[in-house]
């Protein structure tokens, strides 16, 4: 039986993975579902200086005071820039990678210019005001999440998707703008790509086949891991068979 630790996309929190993990324990596999702070049930530890560097702690953290060993390290969406951080720190606790529909950065980018929310010149300039205590301390990412829910339903049922929208919280704006110092290119575990096919994030499926990473695809969306929560656990479980 394998362990996994699953990190939650933006906006997010370790609840977004309730479905997914039902589906994993009730095979014998084990499950670790932190949150990383300023998210979900942490949302009151938000401030200025919460951004990469706190959340590969989280992480860290988690591998180490629950003596993880041999762990499958799942990351999702925003998640994507927080691995290759864990990994630079506590790769030999890890066996291998699956990246799920998630972002993939290189070191020195800024999720704000990478994703194209703002220029690099811009999203430098909010890193330094948030250096100097001033600026937004939330990226309000759950507000837009939910607007662009309006427009483009979840592929899920609505109840489900309801659920989703009123859990979602904000995300640290250092998250967003500051620098993430570890990229994907550092990673030399195993990594395996599950991308999405309604989703934004075609440039990180590039991004992935370009390291020569393994790509599997999903004909659901962004949200998979709540709207095909069975589905998404099989294909993880072929993944590390």
């Amino acid at each position: 039986m394998a362990v996994f630790l699953l990190m939650h996309g933006g906006g997010m929190g370790g609840w977004t993975w309730k479905f997914m993990r039902d589906a994993l324990e009730s095979k014998g596999h084990t499950v670790f579902t932190p949150t990383f702070t300023g998210f979900g049930e942490r949302e009151h530890l938000i401030g200025r200086d919460v951004g990469n560097a706190v959340h590969v702690t989280d992480i860290v953290n988690v591998l180490k005071y629950e003596d993880l060993s041999d762990v499958i390290l799942v990351a999702h969406s925003y998640a994507g820039t927080v691995a290759p951080g864990v990994l630079a720190q506590a790769g030999d606790r890890v066996r291998r990678v699956i990246y799920l529909d998630a972002i993939v950065p290189h070191a020195g980018e800024r999720i704000a210019s990478m994703m194209g929310f703002a220029s690099e010149e811009e999203a430098a300039g909010l890193d330094a005001m948030l250096d100097g205590g001033e600026g937004p301390i939330g990226s309000g990412v759950h507000e837009q999440q939910r607007a662009m829910a309006k427009d483009h339903p979840h592929m899920m049922d609505r109840n489900r998707e309801k659920w989703l929208l009123d859990h979602l919280s904000d995300q640290p704006m250092r998250a967003t703008s500051c620098v993430i110092p570890v990229g994907a290119e550092s990673i030399t575990h195993p990594v395996d790509y599950i991308a999405a096919e309604h989703t934004i994030m075609g440039m990180m499926h590039e991004r992935a086949e370009k390291l020569g990473w393994t790509i599997h695809k999903h004909p659901g969306d962004h949200a998979f891991n709540v709207g095909d929560p069975e589905g998404l656990a099989d294909m993880m479980l072929e993944i590390v068979a």
